[in-house]
């Protein structure tokens, strides 16, 4: 795992924000000139997203972390209602571990937590991160009463940030041209504002960490981390150790076994929406693990759980009831309840987007085992969501709920898609409705 200062004053996190924005500029002009040079005439958007720009977008967030590396992150999981499926692909590349930072910085978030004498409560405390994310970095250790621990610990000056990382990156995709002009994000920016402070406030997830344990305490088939309040502060979350395989390694196991963990994992997620209305909204795969020898999933990270309104979890009900009913009238009208813009009555706009929620909700219209490996269902949606920017008098944000929740399923089906599972999900959700 590579390492890096993570810059903590708002100075030195803006001028990384321009050193993107200068470099995407450079990159756009010597494209733009090869093209020139090769006969060609280039268009702005063959300019803007090179591979040349992508690896300079993914690398500076990266090298941010923070909120800078979040908000690229939850941007990456959207499905076609957003962003152009391009820049969606150039940040997906910060869904893998960000780089580390350096023993400096590891001591000052260390002792601010624990003071100065810190090393003196842990035994055998390995210095070198088992992982590292966005928000912080993960160190195995012993605590003070023998038992094998973790130790998240939240990058310096993370939380202080979020609100000028979040402006400045979105003001670098708006001037870059990245982000589309006639798209307003201002609800979405102000509501990962929130979110990310939620994030950065390790107490919280604390309390998200136990809930889902007292939930999930008598269900064999999901395993937790326990949370050591006593050793828990704002910036470090200490949890027991628990193990297990990438769960990407289950598309080595036989069939039966991969199709009993997407099972499990799309049955947690109705429960998590329609009961608890408390979902665990980070698609990331790093935040599963396997255990072949018990079949047991591990839990991890609960930074990101968001509670839904009950009115939302109601009327998503209502729409996934219409969709597998086939009922175009009363999914427009859930739709519409929902907070999607459906345009006029008998609207191609209206038509469009219906369509994009029958394909979306494909899994659960299917009867029987639906199998995510065989389906092309993301470049079908991709394909048609292309044509919806076509009708801009109509077109607006999706609601943010909608986001958060889409980009959990959207991360579940890359997983079973992956996996190559095959899931009976209207059985799943049929109870519910």
């Amino acid at each position: 795992m590579s390492a890096g200062a993570v810059p903590t004053t708002r100075v030195g996190r803006f001028a990384k924000v321009a050193k993107l924005a200068g470099g995407v500029a450079g990159g756009m002009l010597a494209e733009g000139t090869r093209q020139l040079r090769a006969g060609k005439r280039p268009r702005a958007r063959d300019m803007l997203l090179t591979p040349g720009n992508a690896r300079r977008v993914a690398d500076q967030l990266a090298q941010m972390r923070g909120a800078a590396m979040k908000l690229g992150q939850i941007l990456s999981m959207d499905t076609g209602d957003l962003l152009p499926r391009e820049l969606a692909d150039i940040l997906s590349r910060l869904r893998s571990d960000a780089q580390a930072m350096p023993q400096k910085q590891l001591d000052q978030a260390m002792s601010q937590a624990y003071g100065e004498e810190w090393e003196s409560l842990f035994y055998g405390f390995n210095p070198k991160p088992i992982a590292a994310a966005s928000i912080g970095q993960v160190h195995r250790t012993v605590s003070p009463d023998g038992r094998d621990i973790v130790l998240k610990v939240q990058y310096p000056g993370v939380a202080k940030s979020i609100d000028s990382d979040v402006d400045n990156i979105a003001t670098v995709l708006r001037l870059s041209g990245l982000l589309p002009e006639d798209i307003d994000i201002s609800p979405l920016l102000a509501d990962a504002k929130e979110q990310l402070k939620d994030e950065a406030d390790y107490r919280k997830e604390a309390k998200f960490l136990r809930a889902f344990g007292d939930v999930l305490a008598d269900d064999e088939r999901f395993l937790l981390p326990e949370v050591l309040p006593e050793l828990t502060h704002r910036n470090v979350l200490a949890m027991t150790y628990v193990d297990g395989n990438p769960i990407e390694s289950i598309a080595n196991r036989p069939q039966a076994e991969r199709d009993h963990v997407m099972t499990a994992l799309i049955d947690l997620l109705l429960t998590e929406l329609f009961e608890l209305r408390m979902v665990q909204t980070d698609p990331n795969f790093a935040n599963y693990l396997y255990r072949p020898s018990s079949g047991q999933i591990v839990l991890l990270d609960f930074g990101a759980t968001r509670h839904f309104k009950a009115r939302f979890v109601s009327n998503y009900r209502k729409l996934a009831a219409a969709a597998i009913a086939g009922d175009r009238e009363a999914m427009a009208i859930a739709a519409e309840k929902v907070g999607y813009s459906m345009g006029d009555d008998d609207s191609e706009y209206r038509k469009i987007v219906l369509e994009l929620f029958l394909i979306a909700l494909e899994p659960l219209r299917f009867e029987g085992a639906f199998d995510f490996g065989a389906s092309d269902m993301p470049a079908r949606l991709s394909e048609l969501g292309q044509s919806v920017s076509d009708y801009k008098d109509f077109w607006q944000a999706p609601p943010i709920d909608a986001v958060y929740f889409h980009r959990k399923l959207g991360g579940l089906f890359m997983l079973a898609s992956r996996v190559g599972a095959r899931v009976d999900v209207q059985s799943l959700i049929s109870r519910w409705l």
